[in-house]
């Protein structure tokens, strides 16, 4: 117990708006249920339609959230990067998960036992409200996606996609070269639109000299015209 209680007190900076809330009982009763897990490039997280149990919250890594469509076609709805929280709502929602989650490079996750956490939330209004705030970003940003996956053209797409990998996951230290190295097919699966348009329209932006590119490595050059092309879709 001691020892639980030591690892979770060592991530609770990571976990902060979760963990801030809660009475030292109540940080007592978590801090005998967490799990830590660790996972392999590409390793599946949870599949469409496993049932819900864990709350989960990224600690290092990065990870995605997808779900095929029609034709097998891969569309990827989120990114996560440390110190999210995800995989909760299909349970609040009484359902099996609609998505999938995979580590998109080596991550560590803490997970919470949802049972646990919605006996917590009965206890404790702040962290309802704080799941209440959750649950609200996500639906915004899913809005925002919708929007920008049905009405910008492949340009405009794509330009959406380099800027937020960028503000998610950040740089090198040169400033300018994405810190998270994706495949073409990934990067298409995040710009809802097929490989080969993905090859296409990366190739034209290296050519207009607003990004260079080497392998999966991608450094944007030209920022401000990047976020131009993204506005206007």
């Amino acid at each position: 117990m001691l020892r639980r209680e030591m690892v979770l007190n060592e991530i609770s900076s990571s976990i902060a708006e979760l963990w801030q809330p809660l009475t030292t009982e109540q940080r007592s009763i978590l801090a005998t249920e967490f799990t830590i897990q660790r996972f392999k490039k590409n390793e599946i997280i949870y599949c469409e339609g496993d049932k819900p149990t864990h709350i989960m919250c990224l600690l290092s890594g990065k990870v995605k959230i997808y779900k095929d469509g029609v034709g097998g076609r891969t569309q990827i709805m989120r990114m996560i990067k440390p110190v999210e929280y995800f995989a909760y709502r299909a349970y609040f929602a009484n359902e099996e998960y609609v998505t999938a989650a995979a580590a998109f490079e080596p991550s560590v996750i803490c997970m919470f036992p949802m049972d646990t956490i919605t006996r917590l939330i009965s206890e404790n209004n702040q962290l309802a409200q704080f799941f209440i705030r959750q649950l609200s970003i996500d639906l915004g940003i899913a809005d925002e996606r919708t929007v920008s996956l049905t009405q910008k053209h492949i340009r405009g797409r794509l330009a959406e996609a380099l800027l937020f990998l960028k503000e998610n996951y950040g740089v090198e230290e040169d400033g300018s070269t994405l810190s998270i190295y994706l495949s073409r097919e990934d990067l298409a699966n995040l710009s809802n639109m097929t490989t080969s348009n993905a090859i296409r329209t990366l190739s034209i932006f290296a050519n207009e000299k607003l990004i260079t590119i080497d392998g999966r490595k991608i450094k944007l050059i030209d920022e401000e015209r990047l976020k131009k092309i993204s506005k206007i879709g």
